[in-house]
């Protein structure tokens, strides 16, 4: 059982503590952020708070996490994007909410669970019994491609792609921001936030190297439209990268704005296109899929180019 532990920033004074809890804690719903407040799982300064609570800066929240129960991995028919299938892999374009894989708040409804019902017995058992067949995952409010290896033998092939830098992902993303020149590359490490739990930083304390190269694609007034191509993929590499230069993706309550912007809940991301190496057949294999709806609307409400 891992526990939540933060000081409130004078930025985030103010804010609800359900509301600042459901943000920083992505696992969990807001209801279910209610129901541990209700339960006394949550203290300020060593006393129990209720979920209307207001935060103040310089208070110290606590969430002892209950112990949750092992809940079954089931098979579930849910609509599936599939961009390419063989015997050897699938590649979903993953719906922007959708979950990648079952974990506490999310027990059932993701991507797994429907993988599950899709491949059946053919999914591959490295990544262990919650994520089978996961050989690399996205953030549940990133949409775009995500490639699920059907057997052990594909599996190892495309992992050792991702750490070689081989296997080329590339996204697109709405930020805050205007940029003086047309592409750049963020060069630093990455490791879990001192403080936040849940949260990456750009830090060298127990970090690993993380390196993102971006290409500006339209400048609006007060936000940007860039290309991400990532050289690795520590995790949240994109939005932790994007805000330690000052532009955090639009719609990021943990690495930007805690407050909606342009009606968009969590960040405005989408991974385009990936290329990689057949495992099997030794041939490049080069899939893109358009930009969903969510992000064509983001785009309509940023006004015309500058």
């Amino acid at each position: 059982m891992e526990n939540f532990d933060t000081i409130i920033k004078a930025e985030e004074s103010g804010e609800r503590i359900d509301a600042l809890l459901a943000r920083n804690l992505p696992d969990f719903s807001r209801s279910q952020i209610q129901k541990l407040l209700e339960q006394g799982h949550v203290c300020i300064d060593g006393k129990a708070v209720k979920k209307n609570y207001r935060c103040n800066i310089g208070d110290e929240i606590f969430l002892q996490l209950p112990d949750l129960q092992e809940i079954p991995l089931v098979a579930q028919n849910l609509p599936l994007d599939i961009v390419y299938e063989d015997a050897d892999l699938v590649v979903i374009n993953k719906a922007r909410g959708m979950v990648v894989h079952p974990a506490p708040g999310h027990p059932d409804g993701t991507l797994v669970n429907a993988l599950m019902y899709h491949c059946g017995d053919s999914l591959s058992g490295i990544g262990g019994e919650r994520r089978p067949g996961i050989v690399h995952r996205i953030d549940k409010d990133t949409s775009g491609l995500l490639i699920v290896a059907k057997n052990d033998f594909a599996h190892a092939a495309l992992s050792a792609q991702l750490s070689d830098h081989s296997l080329h992902r590339v996204y697109e993303a709405i930020v805050r921001g205007n940029f003086k020149e047309s592409s750049g590359t963020v060069n630093k490490p990455i490791g879990r936030h001192p403080i936040d739990r849940k949260r990456m930083a750009v830090t060298e304390k127990n970090s690993k190297p993380a390196v993102t190269h971006w290409e500006l694609i339209a400048s609006y007034k007060a936000y940007s439209h860039i290309r991400c191509i990532l050289e690795t993929g520590r995790t949240h590499q994109i939005r932790v990268h994007m805000q330690s230069i000052g532009h955090p993706l639009l719609g990021d309550g943990v690495y930007g704005s805690p407050s909606p912007e342009k009606g968009l809940e969590g960040q405005c991301l989408h991974a385009r296109e990936l290329v990689f190496v057949h495992p099997r057949s030794g041939e490049a294999v080069h899939l893109e899929c358009p930009l969903p709806e969510y992000f064509v609307q983001v785009v309509s409400k940023l006004g015309p180019e500058t």
